[in-house]
């Protein structure tokens, strides 16, 4: 075992120095109920990267090594100082057990879906004791193969969260498990604090402007990033808790931080970014479709997915509502609004 180690954090430490703002890394990673899996990646060049030349790994339950059924192969781009959502593929609406459905507000959010079957690639299947890695590189077919410098082609390490070789505890005292998770007192792996990387999402701090290549001493999860619990409970328009049927809390996806980054390597500041609001709801929708717009709009745009235009909206005020009839426009669309410095921000719709 010992011996393991060294080699997998040996070839960790050799990569070298990341620089600023120079490649991609995970700028948000999701562990929400069920098989609510996502993990947001963030471009903070000025150029678009095919994510076809990347791969994301799962270490296992403190486990110091990884293989290629432990991976699996990206596909897609990201444009310039913008996010990819990629996301476990559990769509099937009559899913159960393990196979359950990732819920409608997440689906809706996903730029890319990976890892369907279990048995040919785990990776997107982690809990909040897993370590994620980001990595460049082209997986072999071999399932059993390790993933090293040697047997991946262009491979080096791009972003890592958590700590490869700890299995962190589920509370303080007891014996690590599988469904513990990192916390936030020191040492961070043995309970004490609040668990964060369990149920809930971890947003990466703006100031943060690389990935971590480093297989950290202790991993302090509150250090690069911020956490919000998995589920929030609905409200309504007084700020009163909703209840269903049953008598219990209406909860709702806590997803609304997927999609967009706030960063130091955005050539628009943060503080700039924090002005323009851009909600959609409900979605998915089945008639109306309501869109608040907060900021220097310019114009927006309705599109389906082979990117007919659906309907165009300009002359928008500073702030305002858009009410969109969506009735029988079944399927997924994609709503583009168009701001004051030329940039482009995008949501899906979905009509059911």
């Amino acid at each position: 075992m010992k011996k393991i180690l060294f080699s997998v954090f040996a070839l960790i430490s050799s990569v070298g120095m990341s620089q600023d703002c120079a490649k991609i890394f995970i700028s948000e990673y999701v562990e929400g109920w069920g098989n609510n899996k996502a993990v947001e990646i963030y471009n903070p060049t000025a150029s678009s990267i095919n994510l076809g030349e990347y791969f994301v790994a799962r270490y296992s339950n403190g486990s110091t090594t990884a293989t290629v059924a432990n991976s699996v192969q990206l596909s897609g781009t990201i444009q310039p100082f913008s996010v990819f959502v990629a996301v476990l593929d559990k769509r099937d609406e009559n899913g159960t057990g393990q196979e359950a459905p990732i819920w409608d507000s997440l689906e809706v959010r996903g730029d890319g879906f990976f890892s369907p079957v279990y048995n040919t690639s785990n990776a997107f299947y982690w809990n909040g004791n897993d370590a994620v890695m980001l990595a460049k590189g082209t997986l072999p077919f071999d399932p059993a193969v390790l993933i090293n410098a040697t047997n991946v082609s262009n491979f080096s390490i791009i972003d890592v969260f958590g700590k490869f070789g700890e299995n962190p505890a589920n509370e303080t005292g007891s014996s690590a498990g599988n469904d513990g998770a990192w916390s936030t007192q020191f040492p961070y792996s043995t309970g004490l604090g609040v668990l964060v990387t369990k149920d809930h999402s971890m947003i990466r701090k703006a100031n943060i402007k690389k990935g971590v290549i480093t297989n950290p001493s202790f991993f302090d999860p509150l250090l690069e990033w911020d956490t919000i619990p998995a589920v929030v409970v609905r409200l309504d328009a007084n700020g009163d808790t909703l209840f269903g049927t049953s008598g219990n809390p209406i909860l709702d996806g806590n997803w609304f931080s997927l999609g967009e980054h706030d960063c130091a390597c955005n050539p628009v500041s943060v503080d700039e970014m924090e002005n323009f609001q851009f909600s959609v709801y409900p979605n998915p929708s089945t008639d109306w479709v309501t869109v608040n717009l907060q900021g220097k709009v310019v114009s927006a745009s309705l599109v389906d997915a082979f990117g007919k235009s659906i309907g165009q909206y300009r002359n928008l005020s500073s702030k305002m509502q858009l009410q969109l009839n969506v009735e029988n426009l079944t399927g997924i669309y994609l709503l583009h609004v168009q701001t004051m410095d030329g940039k482009f921000h995008t949501k899906k719709v979905i009509i059911r």
